[in-house]
């Protein structure tokens, strides 16, 4: 996106996890489009200094940093209001998933990673943005889930089960945060990004065949969503959990 390209500033502030590459950087670059600034985080620092230079460097910034470390989470919301003074939106969507397998077997250092580098780190960059700016001044909260969260993932448990728990962590804040702050989460089925590559890998076509909408998602739809939860068009949607899946789920039926 070049800087000719760039809309009026908004005058809305959004930082966002996980964004250096894959659904983070789809949301980060959907939230720039429309005129947001943005802060960006990640672990590497070379990763984000090219999305930094790609969606513009005038409009964001970047601070890198493991998502489920406080010092990181406290550092970043500082970085954000320090450069732009306020964070208006938070998009959790870092995430890891270092497992594949059945859950009886899993380890269970394993699953206490999963879950705190995809619910705790969660949690804490939500307390970190209503302290510093939402309390008093509202905002949105958009938390990225997945549809192993809302429905049995084999071999993917542990994923599925923190994902879970991010869809009620949702409902938690949402009830907590209002009537100032919104709270919503997206769940996606598979995208096409790097961290869900296994998943499709050397079958995309037949991967695909699954979805009735004929294609596997791409960063681009997940940003959409997350610019729709974090705009004035959703002012009376809070503690909802938007499956953006292709139709998978209509195969669910009966017949």
């Amino acid at each position: 996106m070049s800087t000719k390209e760039l809309p009026e500033l908004s005058g809305k502030v959004a930082l966002v996890t996980g964004a250096s590459r894959g659904i983070g950087y789809g949301v980060a670059e959907a939230l720039v489009a429309r005129g947001d600034r943005v802060c960006i985080t990640g672990r590497g620092e070379e990763a984000l200094k090219e999305a930094v230079e790609t969606l513009g460097s005038d409009r964001v910034i970047a601070v890198p940093g493991k998502a489920h470390d406080e010092a990181h989470q406290a550092a970043a919301v500082a970085a954000t209001m320090e450069a732009f003074g306020r964070v208006d939106f938070l998009v959790n969507n870092a995430g890891t998933n270092p497992v594949f397998g059945p859950m009886a077997e899993l380890d269970l250092n394993v699953a206490r990673k999963v879950y705190e580098t995809n619910v705790i780190s969660a949690l804490g960059f939500a307390q970190q943005t209503w302290r510093a700016w939402q309390k008093d001044n509202g905002g949105a909260i958009v938390n990225i889930a997945s549809v192993a969260g809302i429905s049995p993932s084999p071999f993917i448990g542990a994923y599925g089960m923190s994902k879970a728990a991010m869809v009620n962590l949702t409902l938690q804040l949402a009830h907590e945060f209002a009537p100032l702050v919104r709270v919503n989460a997206i769940a996606p089925a598979v995208v096409k990004t790097k961290f869900a590559q296994a998943l499709y890998e050397g079958r995309e076509a037949e991967a695909a065949a699954a979805y009735p909408l004929g294609r596997l998602g791409v960063p681009e739809d997940i940003g959409g969503a997350a610019a729709f939860l974090t705009s004035d068009q959703s002012d009376w949607i809070t503690g909802q959990t938007l499956v953006v899946d292709g139709g998978i789920f209509l195969n669910a039926g009966v017949g």
